[in-house]
């Protein structure tokens, strides 16, 4: 693994460790606001703080990327940005109903999702992620689920949420080696801000003591996980394939089952601290199978 991959995992290891603990925020948010409300200014304060940034880079005179069309980071920015939505309101509209350390472990399971959808754009995984998905999956089932997995309506929704982070994941690998991250970044968080915010403002209502009381959750989950968060991963994912990725990002679970049970009270039992510990082995087992030594075929060199 070159010195680029390995920076570009951690910079998604940061990213998941960022994402994991917003869950609490998410949660905690939906006592005081509706949940697609949050989502849209969330993401729009998200977008906010990256405006800046994204205006003075795309001034650079290296842009647009040599062989890019001048249409394709816009292109991008819908494509992502309106994924995004979907995932990150039908996950938000799940907490109402579910846990937040079940809601990682369901989230988490784009996980398996991602190689399987990479197939059909001729992606092919090596062994060493196959290997570590049985770990990863078995590792989320006993951090999040205790005695019998059932499909509750706010599950549901968490796992539609899952097939929409594979897509995600699949869409920032395409579109960020082509475009400026930053960009990318904010127009995405735009794209989501405004499409969530048109439906909130239809059918959900926005108070100012709604406001107030979630400000804290607002600041984090805009901050923290939009603006620092998604920015990382579209950086990470410059340099790390696709399936990796979504094996890092998987820590993602870990964190949020940690910090329900540390700020929410949610149960952190031995099972649950062997299944953290399965998932970590498992995002291991990806990142270091690189170094196990691959056997070269053997030629005929003309001799019997």
């Amino acid at each position: 693994m070159n010195v680029k991959v390995l920076k570009a995992n951690l910079i998604l290891l940061t990213a998941a460790l960022v994402w994991g603990s917003t869950f609490v925020f998410q949660r905690s948010a939906m006592q005081n606001m509706d949940p697609v409300s949050f989502s849209g200014l969330r993401f729009a304060l998200g977008a906010l703080c990256l405006a800046p940034i994204a205006y003075f880079r795309s001034k650079r005179p290296s842009l647009p990327l040599p062989g890019v069309p001048k249409w394709l980071p816009l292109l991008g920015m819908i494509v992502a940005g309106t994924v995004m939505c979907f995932g990150i309101n039908f996950q938000q509209v799940g907490l109402v109903e579910t846990t937040a350390g079940k809601a990682g472990f369901i989230t988490g399971l784009y996980v398996i999702m991602v190689p399987i959808l990479g197939l059909a754009f001729k992606q092919k995984p090596d062994l060493g992620l196959w290997l570590a998905l049985p770990l990863a999956v078995t590792g989320m089932y006993l951090l999040s689920v205790t005695d019998s997995f059932n499909l509750a309506p706010g599950d549901g929704l968490v796992l539609i949420c899952a097939f929409m982070w594979a897509v995600h994941v699949l869409v920032v690998g395409y579109f960020s080696p082509r475009m400026d991250s930053f960009m990318l970044g904010f127009g995405q968080a735009f794209v989501c801000a405004v499409l969530s915010l048109i439906y909130a403002l239809c059918c959900e209502t926005i108070t100012w003591e709604g406001l107030w009381a979630s400000r804290y959750a607002l600041l984090y989950g805009g901050i923290g996980s939009v603006a620092v968060g998604f920015t990382l991963q579209i950086i990470g994912q410059k340099d790390s394939p696709a399936a990796h990725a979504a094996i890092i990002l998987q820590l993602e679970a870990v964190t949020a089952a940690v910090s329900g049970w540390l700020f929410l009270g949610e149960s952190m039992t031995a099972r649950s601290f062997i299944g953290a510990g399965l998932m970590l082995a498992g995002m291991l087992v990806a990142q270091l199978w690189v170094f196990v030594p691959k056997r070269k075929p053997q030629g005929n060199n003309g001799t019997p």
